[in-house]
């Protein structure tokens, strides 16, 4: 059962003890003893962001200061994944490391001789909403240079951030043509993301999403009551896609990738606000915490964030929050402030799993009882786990030939999974019996058409049939030519086939004379 928007009521003292305490179930896997291998690993996180000038004045770049990960780690920064990379007004950012993380920074450069800067970022003139489309020369292309926002991002491989600052770049009074921090706190939290294994193979893993509210502000000395941190709302959309996602589809304009509509709201208001110290406090509002299983077969959980300052009453004494619903579920009149901005964020899974596919009538069952297709075709399986698949027909119907991670025509298979794997059943229909002169009538009318994939893409077939993303199959009408066309995701591309195609062309054409299998390649 999926749980969302669920928020984390565990004490501050207490948290501390969950995160590390489901890290280790990540690190576990499936199994109850470490000598067991995970099933389901994060292959990566990203983080894209639009982020408004809250500094009352002009500024010169922006900076993220990333704990947890290292430049090498760091596979883009936004926009090198771009062929023109002026998309944004600063460049490519670049990396630098930092004892336990690394600072990533967007900024202009400075003419000396002039006394002046190469580009800027102005002050918005509104601060009311979150943009829908990203603020770039792409989702803005009319007013993205005087909208006063701006679209940076990273993204990492096969490992998670576990703290991010942002900060916009100003200029040193001091040192001219030297940028440093603003003093303007962004509260832009970033997700941190976690994956944990089912208790239960024939589930899909839990993918779950923590939010870290901003710190309260250094005390005076001596210190006064402890303080709750400035508040400030928040609402979510989620998403998932069959495929990994890349970072330059996390923009606010790529609808197809995305959340921003209605039905995909996943929280619709919730304030955020980091509790005092000391743990004394009236109502908890630590982090905010969504999880929920990943679909059957899904590859990526996309959530969008999107921040504004909490601007109605606090306590005079805590500082705590004091919604008029008491809740703090909805803004009432008045309590919706200044917008901070919206992260686009996305974890891309590797999960041990097994998928199984059917063209034509009959169905497939495992002997461990995880897999029963048609209904459940889909199990997390262990690495080196072992299935053993056996094949039925349906009455008319005969089992063709195995595809995918399994090859022949005999009615069982046997599995190991080592990596994600797909594997096809194929059933012909009996050719039909016929009276009258006939010779032969042993000739089949069609044949099996399978295609495999290697890394991300999709291949399509003319005529209609095939449509995978991984592994599939279709029956074509004996002597029939069929077409396949092979599409790489954004930023990759075609590699060459194999099997009954051949070449690098991203397009192949095959006579079905007999059941044939066809594997397209993509880079990654």
């Amino acid at each position: 059962m999926k749980k969302t928007g669920f928020r984390d009521r565990t004490p501050n003292h207490l948290a501390a003890r969950w995160w590390p305490a489901a890290a280790a179930v990540l690190c576990l896997g499936v199994g109850s003893t470490a000598a067991q291998a995970q099933a389901v690993a994060m292959a990566g996180s990203y983080q894209n962001f639009d982020v408004l000038n809250n500094t009352g004045g002009t500024v010169y770049g922006f900076e993220m200061e990333v704990y947890g990960v290292s430049k090498s780690q760091l596979t883009r920064i936004f926009p090198s994944n771009f062929a023109n990379t002026n998309v944004i007004r600063y460049g490519v950012g670049t990396a630098t490391d930092f004892p336990g993380g690394v600072n990533v920074r967007w900024s202009a450069t400075y003419d000396a001789p002039s006394g002046t800067y190469s580009t800027s970022t102005p002050v918005p003139p509104s601060l009311k909403t979150v943009p829908g489309d990203s603020c770039w020369t792409m989702g803005m292309p009319t007013t993205y240079y005087t909208s006063g926002c701006e679209h940076f991002g990273i993204s990492t491989y096969y490992a998670n951030p576990t703290k991010i600052n942002y900060y916009w770049l100003v200029t040193d009074p001091a040192n001219p043509g030297t940028l440093i921090r603003s003093g303007a706190y962004i509260a832009l939290p970033a997700p941190v993301w976690m994956v944990v294994a089912p208790a239960n193979p024939a589930l899909p893993p839990v993918v779950v999403a923590q939010v870290e509210p901003p710190p309260p502000p250094p005390p005076p000395v001596p210190p006064p009551i402890p303080q709750f941190s400035d508040a400030q709302w928040v609402k979510v959309y989620k998403t998932e896609q069959p495929g990994r996602v890349d970072l330059n589809e996390l923009v606010g304009d790529n609808h197809a990738v995305v959340p921003e509509n209605a039905a995909q709201l996943e929280l619709n208001w919730s304030i955020l606000q980091r509790d005092p110290p000391d743990g004394g406090r009236s109502r908890q509002r630590g982090k905010l915490v969504n999880q929920g299983n990943a679909g059957n077969g899904n590859h990526a959980v996309v959530r969008r964030y999107e921040y504004y300052k909490y601007a109605g009453v606090y306590d005079p004494v805590t500082h705590e929050a004091l919604c008029a619903d008491v809740t703090c579920t909805a803004p009432s009149a008045g309590e919706l402030g200044d917008a901070i901005g919206a992260q686009n964020a996305a974890a891309n899974l590797d999960v041990n799993a097994l998928t199984v596919r059917l063209a034509g009538g009959g169905n497939v069952t495992s002997s461990d009882k995880v897999i029963s297709c048609g209904s459940k075709c889909y199990g997390v399986y262990n690495l080196g786990s072992t299935v053993t698949l056996t094949a039925k027909a349906n009455s008319g119907s005969t089992f063709t030939l195995w595809g995918g991670a399994c090859a022949g025509n005999a009615p069982t298979c046997t599995v190991t999974l080592n990596a994600e794997s797909t594997v096809t059943a194929t059933f012909t229909a009996a050719a039909a019996g016929g009276g009258g002169g006939g010779g032969g009538g042993g000739a089949a009318s069609s044949f099996a058409l399978s295609v495999s994939l290697a890394n991300a893409g999709t291949v399509t077939s003319t005529p209609a049939g095939i449509n995978c993303t991984s592994s599939c199959a279709a029956n074509f009408a004996s002597g029939s030519a069929v077409t396949l066309s092979a599409t790489p995701p954004p930023g990759l591309a075609f590699s060459s086939w194999s099997g009954a195609c051949a070449g690098t062309q991203p397009t192949c054409t095959v006579t079905m004379s007999k059941n044939l299998s066809v594997k397209a390649s993509f880079t990654k």
